[in-house]
C-alpha cells in the first residue's frame, strides 16, 4: 500500500490549497488528459520505462515485454501465461484484478466510504432502480497502484449487457484525494450488469482517474467467461467495483472485517475471494 507520507506533498497542495484547488481544475480538464494519453501513447515517451520500472519494483521477467513502443505499452503489458491461473470450479468466485481490496455490505440507505469520502450506490450508478437490486448485497472495490498489473478479467461467466459509460470529471484515486472530493461521482467510469447461473446478476465497474480518462474494454453485449480479459486501463492508478445481489455470494468475512479496521487487503487476479 502506497504510504500516505510519501503522497501528501503534491497532493496536499492541490487537494487543501487555494492554488492547488484551481491547478487541479485545469488538471481535471478532459483536453488536458487527452494530451497526457496521447503523449503515453508516442516513442516520445519511451525515455519514461526504464524509471518507471525501477521506482515501482516491476519484475518485467513474469511479462511478455520483449518490446514497448511507448510508455502505455510498458504500463499495459500483458502478463505470461500461468501467473495469474483462475479457479476452475465454477462455484468459486475470485478477483478480477491485482490491487487493494475493501468490502463492504450495502444496507438500507447504506453510503459506501471509501477513506474519508462516502458514496451511495445510487450516485455510483446514477441509476436509482438498478442500485435497489443490490440492496442488502455486497460491493467490492479493488483500487489498483500505478505498480499494478493494469488488465482485469470476467469473474464469473454469463451473458453481459450493454457497456454503460459515465462521463465525469477525472480525479486521482489516491486516499488523500478522498478527502475531499466525491471520487465516484466526479470520475469517469463505465460498468456492465453480467446475468450468471451460478452468482446472480453481478455489476462490474471500471472508474478512471486523472490522467487516464481511457478505459478500454474489448467487449459489447453478449456471452463472455470467466477468466477472459474484459479490459485494461492505460496509464493512472484506477478503481474496479463488483457490487452483488443478496445472497448470491459469500464472501469470505476476513475482507469486511479488514475494511471495518480501515485496512485494504492486497488480492491479485484469480485469488479466491469466497
Amino acid at each position: 500500500m502506497p504510504n500516505p507520507k510519501k503522497e501528501s506533498g503534491a497532493l496536499r497542495f492541490l487537494y487543501h490549497t487555494i492554488v492547488g484547488r484551481l491547478v487541479l481544475k485545469l488538471l481535471v480538464a478532459r483536453w488536458v488528459s487527452k494530451l497526457c494519453g496521447s503523449f503515453m501513447e508516442s516513442r516520445l515517451s519511451k525515455p519514461l520505462i526504464k524509471k518507471f520500472v525501477k521506482n515501482n519494483g516491476i519484475d518485467l521477467s513474469i511479462f511478455e515485454a520483449d518490446n514497448f513502443d511507448c510508455f502505455n505499452d510498458c504500463f499495459c503489458r500483458k502478463i505470461k501465461d500461468g501467473y495469474r491461473p483462475f479457479p476452475q470450479d465454477e462455484n468459486t468466485f475470485f478477483s478480477p484484478c491485482d490491487g487493494l481490496l475493501s468490502a463492504y455490505r450495502i444496507n438500507d440507505d447504506t453510503v459506501i466510504p471509501v477513506k474519508q469520502s462516502k458514496y451511495t450506490i445510487p450516485s455510483l450508478l446514477n441509476d436509482t432502480a438498478l442500485a435497489k437490486k443490490y440492496q442488502d448485497g455486497t460491493c467490492l472495490v479493488f483500487r489498483l497502484c500505478v505498480n499494478h498489473y493494469h488488465r482485469y478479467c470476467y469473474p464469473v461467466s454469463g451473458v453481459k449487457g450493454e457497456n454503460i459509460f459515465i462521463k465525469g470529471k477525472l480525479h486521482t484515486v489516491r486516499p488523500i484525494a478522498l478527502e475531499s472530493s466525491p471520487i465516484f461521482t466526479e470520475n469517469c467510469r463505465e460498468y456492465t450488469v453480467i446475468d450468471t447461473e451460478n452468482f446472480g446478476s453481478v455489476l462490474q465497474m471500471e472508474v478512471g482517474a486523472m490522467l487516464v480518462g481511457k478505459i478500454k474494454n474489448h467487449h459489447g453485449k453478449g456471452p463472455v467467461t470467466r477468466g477472459d480479459e474484459k479490459g485494461m486501463f492505460l496509464y493512472g492508478g484506477s478503481t474496479i467495483i463488483l457490487l452483488l445481489e443478496k445472497n448470491k455470494v459469500n464472501i469470505n468475512n476476513r475482507f469486511f472485517e479488514a475494511t471495518a479496521k480501515d485496512s485494504e487487503t492486497p488480492v491479485k487476479m484469480g485469488e479466491i475471494l469466497t
